[in-house]
């Protein structure tokens, strides 16, 4: 077994004005050549034909496929999960955008979900997003003790934010964390402080957050590795403006690309300290 670090399509757009983005055949080029082992398409930063159209690239370059769905229906979770084995990706991330105000809403929501996926053989895990089903770490964890075979792609800095957590971290809040990471089938590299859902990493006023997002990934790595013999991913996830920081002029105040990798550095080392 061994950590697979995968690199996000949408964190490689630049989204800045009057500069046209790199062609996509050129931003697969450049993850390959920086020793991702896979690539990560997004279906709400892509249509579901542009989604396609990346196929060839997978082809051509070698990177394994993983793609986020984000269903606005029940069904709609299907056409994600045929592109899904086009790409070669071993599981599909959700994003449910059906939203029930009240957990036993959920339930039958998320199982439905799962019955598709077991329809079409094709696994899922469910993103620690704002925004979606999983919007809220209470209900989230609510629709764990409900649905035990859920599982997660846990994006911690998401609910950093929702809960504006403290720094020290509560004791009772590093309880539900852990909780989260228990049921996690893999990863997502981004740092978030409670007002801020992604920092720059490099910045010294950070260090201490970046720090408390290391030992999680450590401690949900360890998690995994007692569990399963199978390789477990990382995914690096630096989105574009307005995820990333900028100034007056809308320039980002640090180098995405240079974050990720030192992200996936990260990573890494908590992985093997997560061995020993």
């Amino acid at each position: 077994m061994g950590l697979r670090t995968y690199q996000s399509l949408w964190a490689t757009e630049l989204r800045r004005p009057g500069v046209p983005e790199a062609p996509v055949a050129e931003r697969f080029d450049r993850v390959k050549e920086a020793g991702y082992h896979g690539m990560c398409i997004d279906l709400g930063a892509l249509s579901l034909d542009e989604a396609r159209a990346t196929v060839p690239d997978y082809a051509r370059t070698g990177l394994a496929g993983l793609l986020t769905a984000f269903p606005k229906s029940v069904e709609d979770l299907r056409p994600a999960l045929h592109l899904a084995k086009d790409i070669g990706a071993p599981y599909v991330i959700v994003v449910g955008q059906v939203m029930p105000i009240t957990v036993s809403g959920m339930i039958p929501v998320v199982r439905d979900w799962l019955r598709v996926s077991a329809e079409e053989g094709m696994p899922i895990q469910f993103e620690t997003h704002r925004n979606c089903i999983t919007n809220d770490l209470f209900s989230t964890l609510q629709l764990l003790d409900a649905v035990p075979e859920m599982r997660l792609s846990a994006d911690l800095s998401h609910y950093v934010v929702d809960r504006e957590l403290t720094f020290p971290i509560p004791p009772e809040a590093m309880g539900w964390m852990s909780r989260v990471l228990a049921r996690a089938d893999s990863f997502q590299g981004r740092v978030a402080t409670r007002s801020q859902v992604q920092v720059p990493i490099g910045f010294p006023q950070f260090r201490r957050w970046l720090d408390l997002f290391a030992g999680w990934w450590e401690e949900g790595f360890r998690g995994y590795r007692a569990r399963t013999q199978a390789d477990c991913l990382f995914l690096c996830e630096l989105g574009p403006p307005e995820y990333a920081m900028t100034d007056a002029n809308g320039d980002e105040l640090s180098d995405r690309w240079a974050e990720a990798l030192e992200l996936r550095r990260i990573a890494e080392a908590a992985w093997e300290r997560a061995a020993a």
